[in-house]
């Protein structure tokens, strides 16, 4: 058997039901795995390996008289720190609330407990959750960020740290930093997974996801927190029908990603696939301005206790950003959020005749250097849509790095994105 901690959720899984890996090997694994490298990934904000490793042995015991909780039965999962945990500190990645102790689990993380999950620890989050960097650092070159906000988790997971993790996404803080780590990140149909207990920043927008090595540990993930039937990826899935959309945003991809996108559709083709250009109407583009005032508007009012008590100790990167956001009048909210109902109609219609859209997850590979998490391009507005995303990474940049897309679909149609999804990362990635 490979090393436990370099099994995906799915196979560990499979392991475990046959009695050749326990839940406590397996966190045992994860945790020398975070003693080796985590000193130079940064992806952890708080671990108690006593605390985790007890939790597997339970499960094991459980196991072993036939009390199998659900599907995440055993499995050791990161939680983005600014998600509440009773065992664990929780300080939203910020020093207002240094070692903050919740008396509660966030619904979320009950809901993976409830399914047998075991509690690795806290991941690395930015600020808040907004854009101001975090210490964490790109697994496959520690000189790039590893994107946020929810940076600890995907570099985690990518690192054979942990299977799985939590993330969250407000703009792109789910999306970007998949796309930037290469790990399969999920972002469902909006409050698909519950969000109490969540230092939650924009009401409207955000969204709870997870991140697995690959869509079907994402889908196995996902499944267990939101009730649906995983679909089966052991046999081959019909091809998809797809549209290709380059975006409000595609003047912002990168030339990598621009050669790489225009080199797809031939392939997916090639292996079946019904694989179309999609141009919305000019009117869509309206999309990115109107969520950028909704972000704003709303997250000024949701950390209104730390913009008015606590400014000094904020980011110039976000304290700049709550005080700028007083600009937006409640009229202008309003008409933000009429532009966003006339954007999904607009997304419901030219969804019409095919099952998923593909887009760039980001604008190209992870950017050089720590101090800034990396653009919103690509991921906003799916998060203001509402809609179901999934990025895979299925190209490589020039420095060597993963790049990818995601499939998205209608609201809803979560397990369409997830079969999409995996078809197309089979097929680009060979």
């Amino acid at each position: 058997m490979k090393d436990p901690n370099t099994l995906g959720a799915v196979e560990a899984v499979r392991a475990m039901a046959a009695g050749t890996l326990t839940s406590e090997r397996l966190v045992l694994a994860c945790l020398e795995r975070i003693h080796a490298r985590d000193p130079e990934v940064l992806a952890w904000a708080h671990l108690d390996p006593a605390l985790a490793l007890s939790e597997a042995r339970e499960r094991d015991r459980e196991r072993s008289e036939g009390r199998l909780r659900g599907a995440l039965h055993g499995l050791p999962i990161g939680v983005k720190d600014i998600i509440d945990t009773a065992t664990l500190p929780t300080e939203y990645g910020t020093p207002i609330y240094r070692g903050h102790r919740p008396v509660a689990d966030a619904a979320c993380v009950v809901a993976a407990r409830e399914q047998g999950g075991v509690v690795l620890g806290k991941t690395v989050s930015t600020e808040l959750a907004n854009r101001h960097p975090a210490i964490t650092r790109n697994p496959h070159n520690l000189a790039h960020t590893p994107g946020g906000s929810s940076s600890g988790s995907a570099a985690a997971v990518a690192d054979h740290m942990v299977p799985l993790a939590f993330a969250t996404q407000t703009g792109g803080s789910l999306v970007r930093p998949a796309a930037y780590c290469g790990v399969a990140g999920f972002k469902p149909t909006y409050n698909s997974i519950n969000g109490a207990g969540i230092k939650l920043l924009a009401p409207s927008l955000d969204t709870v996801g997870v991140y697995g090595r690959d869509v079907p540990d994402a889908s196995l993930f996902a499944a267990a927190l939101i009730g649906f039937v995983p679909p089966s990826f052991d046999r081959p899935a019909a091809p998809p029908r797809i549209a290709l959309y380059r975006t409000p945003q595609w003047s912002l991809a990168e030339p990598s990603m621009v050669e790489a996108f225009e080199a797809m559709p031939s392939r997916l083709s090639a292996a079946g696939a019904a694989v179309q250009e999609l141009a919305l109407p000019p009117a869509m583009d309206a999309i990115i301005d109107a969520s950028n005032i909704v972000n704003d508007y709303e997250t000024r009012r949701s950390l209104a206790y730390e913009r008015v008590y606590h400014l000094p100790q904020l980011s110039p990167t976000l304290g700049g950003k709550l005080v700028q956001a007083g600009r937006w009048t409640r009229d202008q909210y309003l008409e933000a959020l009429r532009t966003v109902a006339d954007c999904r109609r607009m997304l419901e219609d030219g969804l019409r005749g095919v099952d998923v859209l593909v887009t760039p997850s980001a604008e190209g590979e992870a950017p050089r250097g720590l101090e800034n998490v990396g653009k919103t391009a690509f991921h906003q507005m799916w998060t203001m849509l509402h809609v179901p995303s999934v990025a895979v990474p299925v190209f490589t940049g020039p420095s060597g790095l993963p790049m990818g897309v995601q499939v998205i679909a209608a609201r809803g149609q979560d397990v369409r994105a997830l079969q999409a999804a995996h078809w197309i990362q089979q097929v680009l990635r060979g």
